[in-house]
């Protein structure tokens, strides 16, 4: 729980609020920039985005929320831009019939799409510049930072896959070679008993920040267990599939051994055959393809939760539970690798202390994505953002390399279905 935040109303709270808010819109412009309007327009599956809407969405966000209900005399850009650029807030209007195929809108184009940004943060700046911002308004904006930073990490691996599925695989920019060196696995024991998880939160600052669904904080009963020091690598995973580990049942949850037949899996998404490198693989990564030889030692990313508990499976292992990663995750400091490495792929572990709890991969949990203890979503239509999800997920923990640091923490909770790949995605044992 931060202790710093300034006082509530104060002119330093909207100084930082306005800080805040400049640095965050400003990082979507600068992940945008290698792209061009073309790009941008892409949504290869259904469970993607195009950048274009990702940056349109966003800025809806904060027209909807902050300047429509709090900004008075705000005249917004385009009225049908409303209705355009809503996602799944059902109670603001009827939803897209075809908004899982947004790359089929060619308009607005990129340069409205630009404008409407620029027309809204110059909003923003009036009214956070005209003092007296309500908590509620500070409550909803320091939400819409969180969601685009959320917006950004998601139009990275939406971007990534769409070059992925493009026969030319172009690169999204120059990235040097993951490090690439081997610490061995080793194990950390914690003692069970009653324990707290959940955020703290400090209602009577409107800056303290987290999502509705990492409270309220609560006690629960954790046998004692030991966690791996480290998240597994590409060369331990290959050793699963050497093994047959695609090919053996006994090894799966029936839904998994499902996709694996439907799906045809036989390696992580991302990797395919290339008899010029020594292992007979080589991965697709933002900075295009490498052989799976020079990533041997860095983490495996971009598997299901069903590929990652048959892997905890085979190894005689399993995933920790969701209070599990909290607990040994909650005085670690971050020591994994985050947007602001600028890597944009995971790093090898570089301490035999545990690590990589904080960044590098999203840990898939052995833990279904449901309401804690007491569990209230938000009122009104931002009850929509978390709660309503709370169904056929799985929970990851911990961020991966393209989280923006001041956006992850020990108690955050991702949720995706269990058959997801295209995060940044990835395994660490338990027992």
């Amino acid at each position: 729980m931060a202790t710093t935040l300034p006082t509530a109303g104060s002119a330093a709270q909207t100084s930082s609020l306005r800080s805040r808010y400049a640095a965050v819109r400003v990082e979507t412009e600068r992940m945008a920039a290698p792209l061009s309007a073309e790009d941008q327009m892409v949504q290869a599956c259904a469970e993607a985005s195009p950048v274009k809407w990702h940056r349109a969405h966003t800025t809806w966000f904060f027209e909807t929320f902050v300047l429509r209900e709090f900004a008075a005399g705000y005249k917004p850009f385009n009225e049908a831009f409303h209705w355009l650029f809503n996602s799944y807030y059902i109670s603001l209007g009827e939803e897209i019939p075809e908004k899982k195929l947004r790359a089929s809108f060619s308009r607005p184009a990129l340069d409205e799409i630009v404008a409407y940004r620029a027309h809204v943060d110059a909003a923003m700046e009036l009214f956070l510049s005209a003092g007296d911002v309500p908590d509620e308004a500070v409550r909803r904006i320091v939400l819409g930072l969180n969601h685009e930073q959320q917006h950004l990490e998601l139009a990275l691996t939406d971007i990534k896959f769409a070059f992925f599925t493009n026969p030319l695989h172009p690169p999204y920019r120059d990235m040097a070679a993951p490090r690439n060196e081997s610490v061995p696995l080793s194990w950390t024991k914690f003692e069970g008993g009653l324990r707290e998880i959940g955020y703290p939160l400090d209602a009577s600052h409107p800056e303290d920040f987290c999502f509705d669904n990492e409270t309220p904080r609560h006690t629960v009963y954790v046998p004692p267990f030991t966690i791996a020091n480290r998240l597994a690598t590409c060369a331990e995973y290959l050793e699963f599939m050497t093994d047959n580990g695609y090919g053996r049942a006994e090894l799966w949850l029936s839904e998994g051994w499902d996709a694996v037949i439907r799906e045809q899996w036989q390696a992580p998404l991302y990797w395919h055959r290339d008899a010029s490198d020594k292992t007979g693989w080589k991965v697709f990564t933002l900075g295009a393809w490498r052989g799976l030889s020079g990533l041997l030692h860095t983490p495996v990313c971009h598997i299901s939760f069903f590929e990652a508990d048959a892997f905890a499976r085979w190894s005689g292992r399993r995933l920790p539970t969701e209070a599990e990663y909290e607990i040994a995750a909650a005085d670690i400091p971050s020591n994994g690798t985050l947007l602001e490495d600028g890597t944009l792929h995971p790093q090898s572990a570089s301490t035999q202390e545990l690590a990589q709890m904080i960044g590098d991969c999203w840990e898939w949990t052995a833990s279904p994505y449901t309401g804690y203890p007491g569990y209230r979503p938000l009122p009104g239509a931002l009850g929509e953002y978390n709660g309503k999800f709370m169904s056929s997920q799985m929970v990851l923990r911990g961020g991966s390399c393209a989280t923006p640091a001041s956006h992850i923490r020990s108690t955050y909770r991702n949720f995706f279905p269990p058959a997801t790949r295209w995060q940044f995605s990835g395994i660490r044992l338990a027992q």
